[in-house]
């Protein structure tokens, strides 16, 4: 039933979403991504139906596998019973915006299973690896009943740290002999991580990669090193023990789930407003402060500073 809170606003199919129709899903992160004069309505009619899902993300650089081991995951979970929802975030054309869909393409083995929503979004250039949506699309999801949300992200590398607001778990995958790549990334995503996960275990160079992610999650507090485990996506080997490890923290987080997901929610709706607002200030204000910036009139801080009061001046 709907939320008694959405109003008479709310589209008539608002119902079937909420029940888990696909179709009107689809039609909601549509609306929802492409931030549509229906998206107030939608959003308030799903506010009491959420934080039931858990939230798992997959990232790490590109050449790793996360497409393949995602697919794998999203097997081992319809194996234990639950629906599954995964938002693949894609890289955008820097001309038309729209994505690539190459993880809707490797994870047609589940097009025909009505527990599987998979769902590729646009990075649309937007820095973290997450596209802008990625939340509320994630909402959308949990509201329409699915158990399980996987957030895959693009691939960016260190700023992808991002996922570490948004997702319950967090998965960070690295492929076999990454060596200084994996130097160069631990600053960033590797320290956000609550399960390394060395992908292609069959590779010779497997083992050695996980000894040296260990070492580097000893560097961590004890209570807060990651389990490092190795995993073969491709025939699933390693998948069943990593689909465990992500039970076993989803469940010790999910005491305090609604208060975190609570405050992931309002940082993320004060950077889109912000971004919202910051879009509909005028060129010529910006050519302005980017005057004053030039001639030393005023310091970057001092010209953000009035940008964004400029931006605060806007409406919603």
């Amino acid at each position: 039933m709907r939320n008694a809170e959405a109003g008479p606003e709310a589209p008539a199919w608002v119902d079937d979403w909420l029940a888990g129709d696909r179709r009107a899903l689809s039609r909601a992160i549509t609306i929802l991504e492409n931030e549509g004069r229906e998206s107030p309505a939608l959003v308030k009619a799903m506010q009491g139906l959420l934080g039931r899902a858990m939230s798992v993300g997959f990232t790490g650089p590109p050449g790793a596998g996360k497409s393949t081991l995602v697919n794998a995951f999203v097997a081992e979970q319809r194996r234990r019973g639950r629906t599954v929802g995964v938002l693949a975030v894609d890289p955008s054309s820097p001309v038309s915006g729209g994505a690539i869909l190459g993880d809707r393409i490797r994870m047609t083995g589940h097009s025909g299973d009505d527990g599987v929503f998979v769902r590729s979004l646009a990075s649309r250039g937007h820095l973290g690896g997450l596209s802008r949506s990625a939340v509320r699309v994630m909402d959308c999801l949990d509201a329409a009943g699915l158990d399980i949300i996987i957030l895959e992200t693009v691939g960016a590398g260190q700023s992808e740290v991002e996922i570490a607001d948004i997702a319950d778990v967090k998965v960070v995958v690295a492929a076999p002999g990454l060596g200084d790549d994996v130097q160069a990334i631990k600053a960033g995503i590797l320290e956000i991580a609550d399960i390394l996960l060395v992908n292609k275990g069959d590779h010779p160079l497997s083992s050695q990669t996980v000894r040296h992610l260990k070492s580097m999650a000893n560097m961590r507090p004890a209570d807060a090193r990651p389990p490092v485990l190795k995993a073969t996506a491709v025939t699933g080997q390693g998948v069943e023990a990593l689909a465990d490890a992500v039970d076993e923290i989803g469940r010790s987080r999910r005491v305090s789930a609604p208060l975190a997901r609570a405050r992931r929610l309002i940082r993320r709706a004060a950077v889109d407003l912000t971004q919202r607002r910051l879009d509909r200030v005028d060129d010529a204000d910006i050519e302005a402060l980017a005057q004053a910036l030039t001639t030393g009139e005023k310091s970057v801080e001092a010209a953000a500073a009035d940008l964004l009061g400029l931006a605060m001046r806007e409406t919603t």
